[in-house]
């Protein structure tokens, strides 16, 4: 039987310094823990600090944190080019891209940095089972799924999802830690593509793209339709864009892999628009335009 893990979560590493990366090492800078951030080489760890630097100075700027705390968070944080930097953590979260043999690469790596028997090594995957990483690994039974939202810092739920092997200890362990440590509500789902939120999520923004792509009707009207008929805070294509529609696509991928249900199938705009960069709100344009920061 293998050892309980960690009762307490001090030291955190994040494997990727995107968008979520930088969003989950902000909040756990935020609530006072060891934080390191690894990227691919040291021009993308610097990166990487300066995004979570504007994400900071955004949050002082609204009156959400004071710049000391701000500052201190920051220089909690350690930005790295290597994978060896993460050896001493009690818990490793994966926020890489959405690529099963990416991350299972990165898995197989932690498995033999990460020192620490009783560490926890967590994925940020929107849809790709957990049970898949694991395996990678020889210590599955300390493997889960730690799914944050965007924008991290402001969205409160976090999934968490565990496998056919994780040890229930360390399920309550991350649990504890979430809802204690990072002052977050946890959901818990089962190891099926898309858990809970995008299982149910990705067929509704499907379903705007293919409204679309038909030509019943534009992106405003849908979005307008959303928003001002249904109160929602946002519509389903400025959604799509905000997520990244290489994301959406990959997503909806892993679901129509794992089910095969035709509500999952990305469709042929989406899948276009993605080979011509156009992903959204990252690259200034999607189904709308934006202004790059």
């Amino acid at each position: 039987m293998s050892a309980a893990p960690h009762t307490t979560i001090r030291r955190v590493g994040v494997v990727g310094g995107g968008q979520m990366g930088t969003g989950i090492a902000e909040v756990c800078a935020r609530a006072g823990l060891d934080t390191v951030v690894c990227e691919a080489d040291a021009t993308a760890a610097r990166a990487a600090r300066e995004r979570m630097a504007v994400s900071l100075e955004r949050a002082v700027q609204r009156g959400k944190l004071d710049r000391i705390s701000a500052e201190d968070a920051l220089t909690r944080t350690v930005f790295t080019g290597s994978l060896d930097d993460l050896a001493d953590r009690h818990l490793v979260i994966e926020a890489i891209v959405e690529n099963t043999e990416a991350k299972t690469d990165v898995f197989a790596a932690l498995d033999k940095i990460v020192e620490d028997e009783e560490a926890i090594l967590a994925t940020n995957t929107s849809a790709i089972p957990v049970m898949r990483l694991g395996m990678a690994t020889r210590r599955a039974d300390r493997v889960l799924g730690l799914h944050f939202f965007n924008p991290v810092p402001v969205l409160p739920l976090v999934e968490v999802v565990a496998s056919l092997h994780t040890a229930p200890a360390a399920v309550a362990t991350v649990e504890a830690f979430v809802t204690g440590t990072l002052a977050k509500t946890v959901v818990r789902s089962q190891d099926r593509a898309g858990f809970v939120v995008n299982a149910l999520l990705i067929p509704y923004l499907l379903s705007a793209v293919r409204m679309t792509e038909s030509g019943f009707a534009t992106a405003a009207d849908v979005d307008a339709g959303m928003e001002l008929g249904c109160a929602h805070p946002m519509g389903p294509l400025k959604l799509a864009d905000l997520i990244g529609l290489d994301t959406v696509a990959s997503i909806a991928q892993s679901l129509y892999d794992e089910f095969k249900e035709p509500l999952y199938a990305p469709p042929a705009l989406l899948l276009r628009m993605v080979e011509a960069g156009l992903l959204g709100r990252k690259t200034g344009r999607g189904f709308h335009t934006y202004d790059r920061d």
